[in-house]
């Protein structure tokens, strides 16, 4: 069975998040989002500017905030209920109140135990226009993102060149190292950095859902004199980032891989795709997800005939794709059956739950069982590191 990600989009009240939501929504194409809306106070404002646009797939944790709750069984029920095959959900989108603290979400949603969802990562929004007054207000701003996964710093339109260099700048320092800090106006990031996009329904004759929110998104676009070029798509979001493939019918290395994985630079907003291993025990494939510093690997069975690949797709901003091309060129193994089992236990530590994988016998490779019997090795942690000063939740 494969896993529904849950994405927390965070930030203080006013940074934005209804608007990055709102037009992850009116830019997902085909996919199903789920969305939870997570509103203080009793008038759920935020939950009726998306009600419109998901219907019953949206939830609302109304009266109060999801992170102040004695445990996580309410947050528990409402995933289950998106996660139902019924709803035919890919991703599902966390909108946190403005006051929640992301380290309490974080430890929910990592300690969830429905085999049907997980954690796929945390985005801080945050008001480049009122950042220092933010923090101002706001003391527990750096350390909220000091556990983001990637940033979006967002009303850019809004300072000018200087200004923003100096708030990138603070964001450096206030972040883990490595951390992506992804620019954006009026909330508008690719979808693409955060989940997979399915191609839009084909219709014949009456409009789609999705082709009336385009409609209403390509009319509001054009009211704010913003749309008078669309023709070249030059002001699309997406056309701020660089995607890069790679394809290797050779198996991976494991740590050489891993080792590319930590080194990664702080452009690379995403990396998507299924990575081929071969050690001995550990032979099927390996979905790799990741947003920003955010990684999961989820072992899979693969498909009758499917051929052993390593498929990738690298999405970022100011990246060097034949540098890192050459760099996953050099993590190619020429002979992977004779790995130790030991090899695959940095990529074990980002894997969730492995003894609860579905798999399909596969009679030409009936010797790719995978056998989970080692501990990792102590330097990768699986799940995210939520207080920089501890290695402790």
């Amino acid at each position: 069975m494969n896993s529904i990600p849950v994405v927390v989009l965070s930030g203080f009240l006013g940074s934005g998040k209804t608007t990055v939501l709102n037009h992850l929504l009116g830019n997902r194409g085909g996919t199903r989002i789920g969305v939870v809306v997570n509103d203080f106070g009793s008038i759920e404002v935020d939950a009726m500017s998306v009600a419109g646009q998901v219907g019953d797939s949206m939830v609302s944790l109304g009266g109060g905030c999801l992170c102040c709750a004695v445990d996580g069984s309410e947050l528990d029920a409402y995933l289950e209920k998106l996660a139902d095959p019924v709803h035919r959900i890919d991703v599902i989108v966390i909108e946190a109140s403005g006051l929640a603290e992301p380290q309490e979400m974080v430890r929910m949603l990592v300690a969830n135990e429905n085999p049907a969802v997980r954690y796929g990562g945390m985005v801080q929004i945050v008001d480049a226009a009122e950042f220092d007054a933010t923090r101002a207000r706001h003391p527990e701003t750096d350390r909220h993102l000091a556990v983001a996964d990637l940033v979006v710093l967002n009303k850019t339109d809004r300072v000018d060149a200087a200004e923003r260099a100096g708030i990138e700048g603070a964001l450096a320092a206030l972040c883990a190292p490595g951390i992506p800090v992804v620019g954006a106006d009026h909330g508008r990031i690719d979808p693409e950095l955060l989940f997979d996009r399915r191609p839009w329904t084909e219709t014949r004759g009456q409009l789609s859902f999705e082709d009336l929110l385009a409609q209403a998104h390509d009319h509001d676009h054009d009211r704010d004199g913003e749309g008078e070029h669309d023709g070249d798509h030059a002001d699309h979001a997406h056309t701020a980032y660089e995607s890069t493939e790679f394809v290797s019918e050779q198996a991976l290395s494991p740590r050489r891989f891993i080792d590319f994985l930590d080194r990664r630079p702080a452009g690379l907003y995403r990396i998507k795709g299924f990575v081929y291993f071969g050690v001995p025990g550990h032979e099927e494939r390996y979905e790799v997800h990741a947003v920003g510093r955010f990684l999961r690997f989820a072992p899979q069975p693969w498909g009758r005939g499917e051929p052993r690949l390593t498929q990738l797709v690298l999405i970022g901003a100011g990246t060097d794709g034949p540098a890192l091309l050459r760099e996953l060129e050099a993590c190619r193994e020429a002979e992977p059956r004779h790995a130790r089992p030991e090899s695959m236990w940095g990529v074990l530590r980002y894997v969730h739950r492995p003894a609860e994988i579905d798999r399909e016998p596969d009679p030409e490779h009936a010797d790719a069982e995978p056998e989970h019997d080692a501990e990792p090795e102590p330097e990768h942690d699986a799940e995210p590191d939520l207080d920089p000063e501890s290695e402790e939740f």
